[in-house]
């Protein structure tokens, strides 16, 4: 039991198997985004699902994390050595992974989830979400990675994309690998959509 996470899924699986990798600010921002966070969370519990995420206690990150707990759901959080000692650690997490450098942080949080889904965020979130979509469009794993932009946060982002299928420099089937999603349960549907035989 416990393979590995991109083993085929079985059809008896149920959703209580589903853990979400979830990318989103670690800084001070608009209590809307504070508020999306906390809404992701609660429904990923409400759906009987676990939380991954980079186990910081503060901001968008801290707020999925609360209210996953809250309504009853497990989060693991894996954070580098370096932010525990910066006190800003959840350490109320289910399970905290303590590593070293950013790169084992990410190689444990996408072994641990099944789906990964991005917020509004800024620099380090949109290059957790671009490693992770190349990955996929790339054929390295066939989980689900989805973009939850209810507001525009990423309006100028997804222009830019577009525009590099019109010059030639991307595919629109690599765009079509990323799911972007302007409501919460729509994100979390696609979040669950079965994967690719052999995924």
């Amino acid at each position: 039991m416990g393979g590995h996470p991109l083993s085929t899924v079985e059809p008896e699986e149920t959703t209580v198997d589903i853990a979400v990798c979830v990318y989103c600010a670690s800084r001070p921002v608009p209590q809307q985004h504070l508020d999306l966070a906390a809404e992701v969370g609660t429904k990923i519990a409400k759906r009987g699902w676990s939380l991954v995420s980079g186990g910081g206690r503060v901001s968008m990150m801290g707020e999925v994390a609360r209210a996953t707990r809250a309504g009853g759901g497990r989060t693991i959080g894996v954070i580098p050595r370096a932010l525990v000692d910066l006190e800003v650690a959840d350490t109320e997490a289910d399970e905290l992974l303590v590593v070293d450098t950013m790169r084992e942080r990410k190689g444990l949080m996408d072994a641990h989830a099944t789906a990964f889904l991005a917020l509004p965020g800024g620099i380090g979130t949109c290059e957790e979400l671009f490693e992770i979509w190349t990955a996929r469009y790339i054929g390295m794993h066939a989980k689900p990675v989805v973009l939850l932009d209810p507001d525009g946060h990423y309006r100028g982002l997804l222009d830019w994309l577009h525009g590099l299928v019109d010059t030639g420099f991307a595919t629109r089937h690599s765009l079509d690998t990323l799911t972007v999603a302007t409501d919460v349960d729509e994100a979390l549907d696609a979040c669950a959509a079965s994967r690719e035989p052999g995924a």
